[in-house]
């Protein structure tokens, strides 16, 4: 009878381990989300001219074809860090950083919790943030989305004038070469 309980008990735990699709997989792996996956998918076919927009909740969806939006239910500041880890880590591109002026004039008295996200900001970009109006933002964008890929990176964040606007860029070709370069093209 013991004997047909441990083989019971056996074989539970061997179809409890074969049926766990984590099974096979270190402890320290760390899965990534799906608005990750996507991010991850979409970085090296985008290049200059594209954008990557960090989104509060609050943000419209867009309806022009060069824009898509992805919802990714984790805390801004994370997905922030993470979009710029990504972006970083690219050989192809780097960003130019923007977000809205109206946030330079919002105190937590008035929106309880922006002080957290600017010094997040802060932290990661630095004097590189450039802050605009959030309308000629979003006429920027509906214009580059026009012939450009737009992705929208849309958060549970419920603080307004939060988004981070990153404009994409060449890494490997800087202005001054490309002005060399037309100087030469036009002698």
């Amino acid at each position: 009878m013991k004997k047909d309980i441990l083989i019971i008990i056996t074989l539970l735990l061997t179809l409890s381990v074969s049926c766990n699709p984590n099974s096979g997989k270190s402890m320290k792996e760390n899965p990534k989300s799906d608005w990750e996956e996507r991010l991850e998918a979409e970085l090296p076919l985008l290049g200059h001219r594209n954008w990557i927009v960090v989104t509060d909740m609050a943000y419209p969806l867009q309806s022009a074809p060069g824009i898509e939006t992805i919802y990714a239910d984790e805390d801004f500041d994370k997905i922030l860090t993470k979009v710029k880890a990504s972006i970083d880590a690219l050989p192809h591109v780097f960003a130019h950083v923007y977000h809205d002026r109206e946030m330079n004039f919002l105190t937590d008295s008035l929106a309880p919790g922006i002080e957290k996200v600017k010094e997040n900001i802060r932290r990661l970009y630095g004097e590189e943030a450039k802050s605009m109006v959030h309308e000629d933002i979003i006429t920027r964008l509906d214009k580059a989305s026009k012939l450009y890929k737009i992705l929208i990176v849309k958060t549970p964040l419920t603080i307004p004038y939060t988004s981070v606007f990153l404009e994409l860029d060449c890494k490997y070709w800087s202005a001054e070469r490309q002005q060399q370069l037309d100087d030469l093209m036009h002698k």
